[in-house]
């Protein structure tokens, strides 16, 4: 587990390393069920090209109940749950708590403009999911 203090800029590859690790940590201690398998694939529209055809996203993974990530998306991969950003608007809502009333107004309203498209029930994969968010909006800078 990495120090809480040690903060990354947002949509590098140490943050994204940063938030797959995060989201493996979480998602294990919820003791996702063996027989669980589901993807979810989240990647900025506008993301920069990275290595072997991926975009800035991740790709996340729960098969057979265990956790795995990989940094970068395809631009057309899809997974269970599939959402897709715009990366102002995921800097946005990734500098905000949860708690506090911007977070949902600006979620909500991105939604509506289509800045973010939400493709699945991200429900599926568990409350983890909502509670990995806070501890991702520490370490970013």
């Amino acid at each position: 587990m990495m120090p809480a203090e040690t903060k990354f800029r947002h949509g590098t590859a140490a943050w994204f390393e940063m938030v797959g690790t995060l989201m493996c940590e979480t998602a294990s201690r919820s003791r996702p069920a063996p027989n669980l398998n589901l993807s979810l694939v989240e990647r900025y529209v506008d993301g920069v090209e990275l290595a072997d055809d991926l975009v800035q996203g991740i790709r996340f993974d729960i098969v057979g109940g265990k956790p795995s990530y990989r940094i970068g998306a395809l631009r057309n991969e899809r997974g269970d749950v599939t959402v897709e950003a715009t990366a102002a608007a995921a800097r946005e809502l990734n500098r905000l708590r949860s708690v506090d009333p911007a977070y949902q107004l600006l979620r909500e309203k991105y939604l509506r403009t289509g800045e973010i498209r939400v493709a699945g029930d991200p429900s599926r994969l568990g409350r983890w999911l909502e509670a990995v968010h806070d501890p991702i909006v520490e370490r970013t800078l």
